[in-house]
């Protein structure tokens, strides 16, 4: 699903959801146009439409891994 669809499936307007992060109405726009963006500017606009987002990896004949350390993309390296 596109990013504009997953939008407009939870009813949503850009403006709507420009509202959130605290972005402009062209910004999400300019997101939902993009075929590579940034995990932490996927996982903003995935929350500002009240969401959560789980990366998984998937490998032939292996279970599915949950990369969990995704919460702390934003944080300060911890040394």
């Amino acid at each position: 699903m596109a990013l504009n669809e997953l939008r407009k499936a939870r009813e949503l307007t850009q403006h709507q959801l420009a509202e959130g992060p605290g972005v402009r109405q062209a910004t999400v726009a300019q997101m939902e146009k993009r075929s590579d963006l940034m995990l932490s500017t996927l996982r903003s606009y995935v929350e500002a439409m009240g969401g959560k987002l789980d990366l998984t990896v998937e490998f032939p004949g292996k279970p599915v891994v949950h990369l969990a350390q995704l919460s702390d993309l934003d944080a300060p390296a911890k040394r």
